[in-house]
């Protein structure tokens, strides 16, 4: 088989968000051929470089995201009056969309007003040669400062002044790039049997393209449904802006979820923002995210071990590891850690992580002074250097070289998120056989699976007290821990994803007409190679109903003459 794998800011770029996982899957489905086609997010990713390839990616393609260089592309007059009336179509579609959060899924009319407008878009553009400089147009901005001051235009579209129109025609301009490579030919994603989006959004839009010029199926995978990204961001814009721009996403999204063959969500929660942005039920096919259980694997083995033999690790100690930043909610864990040394002295926190950009910087600070506030530097004696029962460390310290050896240092790991996708650094505690203790946000209840303690984020009190019970109890750290070991074994392994992955690239391909003529050896087409049924739209493969006599299908006669009953006549 061969697969369209497309990525945006990811894979084959070094360090690309989602690039662990693309890499782990290409490299596990080595019986396929992958043609990739990456987005660049920034020069500084393009500069990193790419990650070593294995021999069945056949083929790389990449764009940037970030800039588009002019084409040169001169358009006659009859192309731009179809400019005009593409773009007109798709902004007033954005002008008339319902607010975010007011229905599960745009209305009807518009979605199809947005599909045509941006397929028109796609075909003005493959037949050009390009849309670079008409996005960029001062038609762009007319046509969407037309469609805003329309009758039917909601107000918030009726509200835009200059700049917003500028701001949302620049940003429209940048999401729509993608129409105008040269990706969609037959020999190229023309070429590919089935187009998998590492994520949706611009992404997508490749596929989405492909779909529609050479009807190849899409696969959608989200482990982060970027629709619900965009509804967060933009705080400082106004409100025109972040209206218009939501009904774009919105819609480009419906109309992906609509083409799409599968989707694939990485957890319930990704799934039920899926379900409610307007995806099809009976599309969706959760598959979890794999990891790599290896690195993890003499921990795990050591932590499910003979019950006799006594502890490695220090039964006193807390882990936490993660990305330092606000969501993590380190005070809380703080003040809750405050409680368990006042049940439990001697117990000692370790924190492993770095600090994730100036903000993070700031609250690391901030987290530190706390610390040292609430937890006074300890001494054996009066002549000893104190200690803080707290550690603030990074990985590749001692102790902490990599994330098996913090888990290893610990008897339980603790989560204290108020704001969690899917919690990897979980997982990795799971496959170690730790005890763990986590807030319940995002996907943790998912992933813990009653293989460990869940309390209410920002509730400090709930969370000393779990982990003093846990503190306490060796014998049920130990049970929880084998139990979470084998449920991630089970459930969140690369084997797992990798063969879900595989039989869904079966099914998707299983289900779509062959479009292409089969070739021979000498490079001929085989005749008859695909079956003539293929190529037939409808429910073909529905039985046939079964010819009944006519005698038979008669009603009997009554035994008794029904009151008032109506005299109908049969028509043969």
């Amino acid at each position: 088989m061969r697969i369209g794998l497309l990525t945006e800011g990811g894979y084959p770029y070094v360090g690309g968000e989602g690039g662990v996982w693309c890499d782990r899957l290409v490299r596990g489905l080595d019986i396929h051929e992958f043609d990739v086609y990456a987005f660049s997010t920034g020069q500084a990713q393009e500069d990193a470089g790419w990650v070593e390839l294995p021999p069945q990616v056949a083929r790389v393609r990449t764009a940037p995201l970030w800039t588009a260089e002019e084409d040169g592309v001169v358009h006659g007059r009859r192309a731009r009056r179809r400019f005009t009336e593409h773009y007109g179509e798709l902004a007033a579609a954005l002008c008339t969309a319902a607010e975010p959060g007011t229905a599960a899924e745009p209305r009807t009319a518009e979605a199809d007003r947005f599909a045509n407008a941006l397929h028109g878009l796609a075909e003005l553009a493959r037949d050009e040669g390009g849309l670079v400089a008409a996005l960029r147009s001062e038609r762009a901005v007319r046509a969407l400062e037309r469609a805003c001051r329309a009758p039917g235009a909601r107000r918030t579209a009726r509200d835009a002044r200059v700049p917003d129109l500028l701001a949302v025609a620049d940003h429209l301009e940048r999401a729509l790039r993608p129409l105008s490579l040269d990706w969609y030919e037959e020999d190229g994603l023309g070429a590919v049997d089935l187009c998998h989006a590492a994520s949706g959004g611009v992404a997508a839009l490749p596929g989405l393209l492909a779909h529609h010029f050479f009807g190849v199926p899409l696969l959608v995978t989200e482990y982060g449904v970027r629709l619900r990204t965009h509804y967060l961001t933009r705080p400082d814009a106004s409100p025109a802006v972040r209206s218009l721009l939501a009904a774009f996403h919105g819609l480009l999204t419906a109309e992906t979820y609509r083409a799409a063959s599968f989707l694939v969500p990485g957890n319930a929660h990704a799934r039920r923002w899926q379900e409610r942005c307007g995806a099809d039920r009976a599309k969706l096919r959760t598959i979890h995210p794999g990891m790599d259980a290896t690195p993890f694997a003499h921990v795990g083995e050591d932590a499910g071990g003979d019950r006799d033999k006594p502890e490695q690790r220090d039964p006193r100690t807390l882990v936490w590891i993660g990305r330092v930043e606000p969501a993590k909610d380190l005070v809380s864990l703080l003040h809750a850690f405050a409680e368990v040394r006042a049940a439990e002295p001697g117990t000692r926190l370790r924190i492993v992580g770095r600090p994730s950009g100036p903000e993070g910087e700031a609250y690391l600070g901030h987290c530190r002074a706390l610390a040292a506030q609430l937890f006074p530097d300890e001494a054996d004696g009066p002549h000893a250097v104190g200690q803080n029962p707290v550690s603030f460390e990074q990985l590749g310290g001692p102790g902490a070289e990599s994330t098996a050896d913090v888990h290893a240092g610990g008897t339980v790991t603790v989560l204290s998120s108020v704001v969690e996708g899917f919690p990897a650094g979980l997982i990795e505690a799971m496959f170690c056989g730790r005890a763990t203790v986590s807030t319940d946000v995002g996907a943790v209840v998912e992933v813990i699976g009653g293989t460990g303690l869940v309390v209410p984020p920002r509730n400090p009190r709930a969370l000393a007290e779990a982990s003093v019970s846990l503190l306490r109890d060796p014998e049920r750290r130990a049970r929880l821990g084998a139990a979470a070991r084998a449920r991630a074994l089970e459930l969140f392994s690369v084997e797992q994803n990798v063969a879900a992955f595989h039989s869904l690239y079966l099914e998707t391909v299983a289900r779509t007409p062959v479009r292409r003529p089969v070739l021979g050896g000498a490079g001929d087409p085989l005749p008859f190679a695909a079956p003539a049924e293929a190529h037939v739209p409808g429910h073909w493969t529905e039985p046939t109903p079964r010819a009944v006599p006519t005698w038979a299908a008669e009603t009997p006669e009554p035994l008794m003459e029904p009151v008032a009953e109506p005299v109908t006549e049969t028509v043969r």
